[in-house]
């Protein structure tokens, strides 16, 4: 069984030929006491099909997050940063009733194994696994939903502790940037450089913008190809036709990469179109005619108005 690595590294101080500290004993009955919970939960079913969570009473409290293996993969372990595919059942340690599943939807769930971006239970309950391992997580309160604040949406209060149990499918790590082999554009498309920082940089054509979708490949990445409702990981610009205005941008300071189910309606309409099919570590260029982006609605908010067309330069940095 591993401990949430707040607790491992108290253990760890505590153990060196030093005298126990009150916190590190602290973090140390807090860890054997989730442990215990955590070995009176059952588990039933097969890796891969649905599982049957039963807890041994109601209210179930952790006091510590951990994490107890079911079914050891034999994949590579996860580490920290890495974008994790997984099936889950969700499970309210209060009452032992079901709040949330991927199994039996469309899509699995891919989560980005990093505490500072996730709940910190659940990533560092993914950290270190193999892939292939069916897991038990046990979250406490404070290493949950805004740590410690609950979640009306899916029944949660602020001291309610989550159990997880996970089916590891796959982990891989980002790029950083588009990796492959530059391609010629077709002429009269906006053109794409990049500041010394690798961001974007589209300048527009004097020419009538298109009337139908564009999708140019700038760099084709040897990666996989994009399938619809995978989840991507990717950078953008986007930017006006015409004034080359930048509405949105996730090299922006503070921004970061869009992570989102691609292909499944959650996006404008050419977004979506331009990036499945390509494969990762391509960069793309989009052009999108009204009908292709935000309709004759636009968007007020982005000042984008309903005749604009719009385009996008993509960098595919990962689908999982």
């Amino acid at each position: 069984m591993l401990l949430a690595v707040p607790a491992l590294l108290l253990a760890g101080c505590a153990s060196e030929g030093s005298p126990s500290t009150p916190a590190a004993s602290s973090a140390a009955a807090a860890g054997a006491q989730a442990s215990v919970a955590l070995a009176a939960i059952k588990v039933a079913g097969a890796p891969g099909a649905k599982p049957t969570v039963t807890l041994a009473s109601t209210p179930t409290a952790l006091s510590s997050s951990g994490v107890r293996v079911l079914t050891p993969g034999t994949g590579a372990a996860v580490t920290s940063g890495q974008r994790v595919t997984v099936d889950y059942v969700l499970v309210n340690a209060k009452t032992g009733k079901e709040a949330d599943t991927t199994f039996g939807k469309k899509t699995r769930a891919t989560f980005l194994a990093d505490p500072k971006q996730l709940l910190p239970g659940l990533a560092n309950g993914m950290i270190g696994q193999k892939v292939g391992s069916r897991v038990l997580v046990g979250v406490a309160p404070k290493d949950g939903f805004a740590g410690g604040a609950g979640n009306q949406q899916l029944g949660f209060g602020k001291d309610d502790s989550l159990i997880f149990v996970l089916d590891i499918k796959s982990a891989i790590t980002p790029l950083t940037g588009p990796q492959g082999d530059p391609v010629t554009p077709v002429k009269g498309l906006p053109t794409v450089t990049q500041d010394a920082k690798g961001v974007p940089v589209i300048t527009m054509p004097t020419t009538p913008a298109p009337t139908k979708l564009v999708i140019q490949t700038l760099i084709k990445g040897k990666g996989a190809v994009v399938a619809k409702g995978q989840t991507v990981t990717a950078a953008y610009v986007g930017a006006v036709y015409g004034t080359g205005k930048v509405f949105d941008s996730s090299f922006k300071a503070g921004g970061s990469p869009l992570e989102v189910p691609i292909g499944v309606g959650g996006l404008v309409p050419g977004f979506d179109k331009g990036v499945v099919g390509q494969t990762v570590g391509s960069r793309v260029l989009l052009v999108l005619p009204p009908a292709e982006g935000y309709g004759a609605a636009g968007n007020a908010q982005a000042g984008i108005k309903g005749t604009d067309t719009i385009v996008f330069v993509v960098d595919v940095l990962a689908a999982s």
